[in-house]
């Protein structure tokens, strides 16, 4: 049976009853199993005791519950009800309520003490207690600890049901109500009551809507303060997130918030009133703004702090003295003896620059020696400063390696590792966030001398200020990077604007080394880089082919390649399907099954998988990491193979278990954790960065149109190592690499390095300087200098309002504004 229909018209079906016991309860996610004795239900289910499985709380057993569902088969376990909400039944009358509190949950109260308080309070005293523990003083026979026992005991036993019941007759599902009350535990109701919108800010998949509903419900309606703050919060916070933007500017935040807030309910705002909601979040330091732009504070002072490190790692430099050019090219030319090269003029440049700056950036396409130069740059380093490149004498003295080689990908860093020789991590393990916390800041130091970051494009404004502000004030830092690669996930173009701004020394790599063997994956990719139209996309070569192909006609394809691939002696791991998009016929989900199915299907009855949403997951399968995991050194973007599955009644947690190897690292995931991975044989071109594979399938179709670029292309192809397969349709990857109208990014850092020293000695001078080593919350506090209607951004670390009042700025933005509407 799938569905019964109820003996009740009009009430959803229920299930009262007692658990006799409890099979399964996941402590982080509360889904939980338990055998119910029935004593209630308006299902046509016949049995005395019935499966019940859901979202809720450990049980009592022996405690009464109200569960409401539906029944469903499952293909295993049999019949079951499908809990979607729960409630403890709170006995009704004064006997039942003597008899529960004098129960054993509550030591210490007998039946005398529980009949004294029922008489006070009534047949409804357990509620009165949940909603005021104060109604238990001046009862005769309770001490303060036997009132402690009562308000705690209620507190655990009903408090979180209260809780998660009033968050469903709010509208959120069960999920998503035990991460409400995860984060907020038994404030959670007043919290919210209070401002709902603050949901938007703290849980994840509630939106505006979703809070500005709840406002509704709460009496949160119209022009209220916290509605047009959330309004404004929110039209940021999604710029930043989907765009990449660091700041929006006023004149586009006040417009959208008007038209978002009318939008959901029948109102009429006007942007004076829009206005006065983005002052008060700068004075309360929810936004900071520099002239008519607004900022999410951690990106404003990730901007500010990542120009103020850099330009004083340069004023330190230009005290020190520089080497001689002729010490420097003795000790290149005894690095080309050891490795046996011969450095170009241009890498040689590189080496000689990075030797004598505290801050450089080395930039260059596939295949031009980036690699290359970071090894001579190291080799040169080390010798001119009298430093040992053996990792093993530092660690018996117990100092720190002096060469720090780091990268945003643990795939990124193993490259940088193998192509040096030399130790690299993740920039996250250096720092060493734990990878729980969205919001966590370094407090480490770092003592290294020389800092490599290799693959810079893929750094945002926010990491890249954590690196900076942990770097001592004496080290020399190298940027490696490709500016033609997509930017980074997350806020901000760091790289881009680094180069943008030419205040940093670069040295730009051109001429191609690497497959100067005919191969023309390279030739390629710098036919694209220099905005060149190729002429043989489709002719067939050694190392590269184009397959034309429809969108329904993907699929085989990939599926022959893969194919072919594997009898000519390839592993399924050397072999990477590449896309820009998830859903569709071509998309990464429908790849990742059917290919799934074709290289690792469900053999017999016996073949172990276990199930997680809409991905059924079986030993052998090629798995993607999707957060960062500091603690296990596994991060984002890390690709393994499960190597062994455990079904609950296996493990003493008795919880189904999955390990994956990532390079021999073995990382174990309880159910609850399987939303970290994801099948990993088809993974976005985003995902794939940092990484390089030795055969690439890359399909290039119409359905994928709107998100072709050149660089999302360019960054994808340039995964190859050896092979690039490319399939679809030629025009469209003709017409994807010619747009080269990148989503433009607003960021500030250009302009910020742009200004000389002297210019921001002049402006401290004048103003209060923030110090970046101060937290923001002490920025704030002692700058408090904002938004208010006195000084809209008078003050300003960088960017000075040349005189321009807040009351001006309102003026024009508003008239403006008004002029266009």
């Amino acid at each position: 049976m799938t569905e019964n229909l109820s003996l009740f018209a009009n009430e959803p079906f229920f299930v009262v009853g007692r658990p006799v016991v409890s099979i399964f309860h996941n402590a982080e996610n509360l889904f939980s199993i338990v055998k119910v004795k029935i004593q209630e239900t308006n299902t046509d289910y016949q049995e005395k005791e019935v499966i019940v499985a859901g979202y809720f709380p450990k049980v009592v057993e022996d405690a009464l519950y109200r569960f409401t569902g539906r029944m469903t088969t499952h293909p295993k376990y049999g019949t079951q009800f499908k809990a979607e909400t729960f409630e403890k039944e709170i006995p009704a009358t004064e006997a039942g309520v003597i008899s529960y509190l004098s129960s054993d949950l509550f030591p210490g109260i007998g039946q005398r003490t529980a009949k004294i308080i029922v008489d006070q309070l009534g047949a409804d005293a357990i509620k009165v207690i949940i909603q005021d523990p104060s109604s238990l003083d001046g009862i005769p026979r309770l001490n303060e600890e036997k009132k402690e026992t009562l308000r705690l005991v209620l507190q655990q036993n009903l408090g979180m049901d209260r809780i998660m019941i009033k968050l469903g007759e709010w509208g959120f599902g069960a999920q998503l109500a035990i991460k409400i009350y995860q984060l907020y535990l038994d404030d959670t109701l007043q919290l919210l009551q209070e401002n709902p919108y603050r949901l938007i800010q703290d849980v994840e998949g509630v939106g505006f809507q979703r809070a500005d509903d709840l406002g509704a419900i709460l009496g949160i309606e119209g022009k209220h303060p916290d509605r047009i703050e959330a309004a404004v919060l929110h039209i940021i916070n999604q710029a930043s997130i989907s765009e990449g933007h660091t700041y929006v500017s006023a004149e586009q935040v006040i417009p959208q918030a008007k038209a978002l807030l009318e939008q959901s309910q029948p109102i009429q705002l006007t942007y004076e009133e829009i206005s006065q909601a983005i002052i008060r979040l700068g004075e309360n330091g929810q936004l900071c703004g520099e002239e008519t732009r607004l900022y999410l504070p951690s990106l404003y002072y990730s901007e500010v702090g990542i120009a103020s490190k850099i330009l004083q790692l340069k004023e330190k430099n230009e005290q020190q003295s520089a080497f001689p050019l002729s010490e420097i090219r003795t000790w290149i030319g005894d690095a080309e003896e050891r490795f046996g090269v011969t450095y170009a003029t241009t890498q040689i440049h590189a080496i000689e620059t990075a030797i004598n700056s505290a801050v450089m950036i080395l930039t260059g396409g596939p295949g031009t020696g980036k690699t290359t130069v970071v090894r001579g740059i190291v080799d040169v380093f080390a010798e001119l400063h009298g430093l040992s490149l053996d990792p093993k004498e530092y660690s018996k003295k117990d100092e720190e390696f002096p060469i720090i080689l780091v990268a945003p990908t643990g795939r990124a860093a193993k490259r940088l590792s193998e192509s040096t020789g030399l130790p690299a991590q993740t920039i996250h393990r250096l720092l060493g966030f734990n990878g729980q916390d969205k919001d966590e800041e370094t407090e480490r130091e770092i003592g290294g001398k020389l800092i490599i970051v290799d693959e810079m494009s893929m750094v945002d404004t926010w990491l890249a200020h954590q690196l900076l502000r942990a770097l001592n004030d004496h080290c020399q830092i190298v940027f490696v990077g490709d500016q033609d690669q997509l930017p980074s996930v997350g806020p901000g173009q760091v790289l881009k604007d680094l180069l943008a701004s030419k205040a940093i020394p670069t040295v730009e790599l051109t001429d191609v080394y690497r497959q100067a063997d005919g191969s023309s994956i390279i030739e390629l990719a710098h036919q694209m880089k220099m905005g060149e139209q190729p002429t043989n996309l489709t002719e067939k070569t050694k190392d590269r082919s184009f397959i034309p192909a429809y969108t329904n006609q993907v699929a085989s394809v990939v599926q022959q390649v893969i194919g072919s691939a594997l009898k000519k002696g390839f592993s399924i791991h050397d072999v990477q399907v590449l896309a820009p998009m998830y859903r569709g016929d071509a998309g990464i989900d429908a790849l990742n099954k059917m290919i799934q199915e074709f290289v690792n299907p469900k053999k017999n009855a016996k073949t172990k998988e276990i199930v997680f949403g809409d991905t059924t997951y079986r030993i052998g399968d090629k798995v993607l990491q999707l957060v960062n995991q500091p603690n296990s050194n596994v991060f984002n973007g890390d690709m393994g193979e499960i190597i062994s599955i455990l079904k609950a009644k296996e493990t003493t947690e008795k919880q189904d278990v999955v390990i994956v190897s990532f390079d021999g690292i073995e990382v174990t995931y309880e159910r609850s954790d399987l939303n970290q991975i994801t099948l990993a044989y088809c993974c976005s071109i985003h995902k794939s960065q940092g990484s390089e594979f030795p055969m690439v399938i890359m399909p290039v179709v119409r359905s994928y149109a709107k998100m072709l670029r050149k660089n999302l292309l360019y960054t994808g192809l340039t995964r190859a190592k050896n092979f690039l397969i490319l399939c679809g349709e030629p025009d469209t990857f003709l017409r994807g690499i010619q747009n080269d109208a990148d989503v433009l990014r607003q960021t500030t850092l250009a302009m910020r390095l742009g200004e000389t020293s002297e210019q921001i000695a002049e402006k401290e001078a004048t103003e209060q300087k923030v110090e970046v080593e101060e937290t923001n919350d002490e920025m704030i506090q002692r700058n408090t200098f904002v938004l208010t209607m006195d000084n809209f951004m008078d003050i300003s670390p960088m960017i000075g309002m040349d005189g321009c009042k807040p009351s001006d700025f309102l003026i024009e933005v508003q008239q403006e504004l008004l002029e266009n509407e």
